[in-house]
Order: structure tokens, then sequence, then C-alpha cells
């Protein structure tokens, strides 16, 4: 957009580099080029300015195909003026000289212009192609048809118009048509993951009866140790079991061959000493044998009573006594 600003009697206009700018006085042509800045008159004055940068319009239109499908298509076309002076000459691009605005709506008179050439070729094109090729294969085609018919558009060059590219963004059926074209894809791709569900699940049986024999095996090892664990305590407590009876045998048979020897030796004492008690006997039996009764019979007394308890009172009776003093007077 222009910028204007206003002094008393004359007016300074400024453009960008990418505007080109057209001021005629009078009728007469006195400034033609982009980026211009110049001082004007305003009521005799006539400007217009023509943008030359690249710009995008967006397309959007339906078609029918060859099989009476609707479709959307949504497309993108880039285009320049490159030529301002046609364009100048064929839409207005006057600006008002107080404000620099356009006057008119230029940009939409080209973009009705660019947008019903691009439909008319995309249309051309789908009305002879069935929606099942245009799904798959019509957005190269169309932005090829789109793209020839556009720089062969002679009302295009008339206006200093050119494209510089053509984008098909997408080409869409109507929802329940794309929902029916969908389903045998989603039938697919649902029998598929329920083949990859069942697999899964096969693969996790097998998994899990695989962890079950691995845990069946590994209990009847257990239980194999277990069993070689106790048959080896087993023989572990025989044999000390045996080695507890041969130990007690050892000592059995020592304390008995001690006891044997202490028994022989306690018999060969006492035999010693009643031999020598015997002789001893002997010796005293031959002394008292040739001793006289009145002898023996004192020394009986006398042995009497070295082995009587003690005595207080003694009483002798003439009972007591006859006997006595009869065997004393016969001797």
């Amino acid at each position: 957009m222009a910028v204007i600003t206003r002094y008393p009697l004359v007016r300074h206009l400024r453009v960008e580099p990418t505007a080109h700018i057209r001021a005629l006085r009078r009728g007469k042509l006195v400034q033609d080029g982009p980026g211009l800045a110049f001082w004007f008159r305003p009521l005799t004055a006539a400007m217009s300015e023509i943008p030359m940068d690249d710009r995008e319009l967006p397309v959007l239109f339906h078609a029918r195909t060859a099989d009476f499908q609707d479709v959307a298509v949504q497309a993108t076309v880039t285009y320049r003026i490159v030529d301002p002076t046609l364009a100048a000459q064929r839409i207005d691009f006057s600006i008002d000289t107080e404000t620099g605005a356009w006057r008119a709506a230029p940009l939409e008179q080209v973009a009705g212009l660019l947008t019903e050439s691009a439909q008319q070729h995309g249309l051309d094109l789908l009305a002879r192609t069935t929606l099942t090729s245009a799904l798959v294969d019509g957005i190269s085609a169309v932005r090829k048809r789109m793209v020839d018919g556009l720089a062969a558009d002679t009302r295009l060059a008339e206006t200093g118009i050119t494209v510089i590219g053509v984008r098909v963004v997408a080409i869409r059926p109507e929802p329940e048509v794309e929902r029916a074209l969908q389903t045998p894809t989603r039938e697919q791709v649902q029998q598929e993951a329920d083949k990859a569900t069942f697999e899964r699940r096969a693969l996790a049986v097998e998994r899990e009866r695989a962890i079950g024999e691995n845990e069946l095996q590994t209990k009847i090892e257990l239980a194999r140790r277990e069993e070689e664990l106790v048959a080896q305590n087993g023989a572990n407590d025989r044999l000390k079991t045996q080695e507890a009876w041969a130990s007690d045998a050892i000592a059995t048979e020592a304390k008995a061959k001690r006891e044997v020897a202490l028994a022989e030796a306690k018999a060969q004492a006492a035999r010693l000493v009643g031999e020598a008690e015997a002789a001893a006997e002997t010796a005293r039996l031959a002394a008292y044998r040739d001793l006289s009764d009145a002898t023996m019979l004192g020394l009986a007394v006398k042995e009497l009573a070295a082995n009587l308890p003690k005595i207080e009172h003694l009483v002798l009776t003439p009972d007591l006594l006859a006997p006595v003093l009869t065997r004393l007077s016969a001797s």
C-alpha cells in the first residue's frame, strides 16, 4: 500500500520495492517504476499501484467424476504480475490520492480470473476420470492439467499475469463415500490386527506352557535333590550310629577288661589275704593246741571280755558258777 504524506497544496508518495507505481499528470505518464518516491499535486494526478510480489491464492471447488461422484478439490495457485503496464490497462489498480488505498478491488478481480480458469481445467479432467482413479492418481494429474492450462491461458497473458506454480493439496469425496471406500481397508487392517492379537495370545500361551514346564522340571529336580539329600542324611546318620556303636563296643570291652582285671586282682588279693589269715589262724591254733584247758578257758574269757560291751554291773548266780567250778575241779 502506498504511503501518502499530505502537505498544503502538494502530496508526497512512497511505495515499497515490491510495488510498481504509475503516475499520470493531465493524462501524461510522468512516473513509472517500482519503489518510487515523489511529490505530486492531487488535483492533476492519477496513479495506479500494481503489486509485483508473489501471491498465494487458495482454490476450493467441487467437481463430478465420470461415475457421478462428487469430490472436493483443494489447491493453491501462486502467481505474479510480470507486466504492470498491461495489468494497469486491463484491471483497475488506481489508488486514492488522499489515503493511498485502492479505489476498487483489483486483487479480487485477479483471484476470480485465476480461480475460474483453474477450476475449469480441473473440472474438465475430473469429468473424464473415475472416482478411484481420481483419488489414487488425481492429485498429480489435476496439478499438471491446471499448470498447463493456466500457462496457455491467453487472458492471463494479456493481463500481464503469470502462474508460478500450482499445488493440489487434496481431492476428497463425500464423507459417506469416503467411509465406504475406507471400509475394506479398515476391515483388512482389523483382520491383520486380530491375526496379530491371536498370534500374540498363542505366543503368550506357548510361553506360559514353557514356563510351566520349566517350573515342573525345576520342582522335579528339587525333589530329586531333596531325595538325594535325605538319602545322604540317612547314610550319614547310619554311619554316625555305626561309629557310635563301635565306640561303645570298644568302651564296653575296655571297661569289661578293666573290671575283669580288677576282679582278678581283688580275687588274688582276697586269696592272698585268706591264705595269710588261714596261715595265721593255723599258727594260732597250733599254739593253742599245746595249751591246757584252763589256759584256753582263760584266754577265751579274756577274748570274750575284750569283745563284750561295757558292763556296769555283773550278777553271778550259783547256776552260772556251779558248772565252771565243776569243770575246774575236774581238771
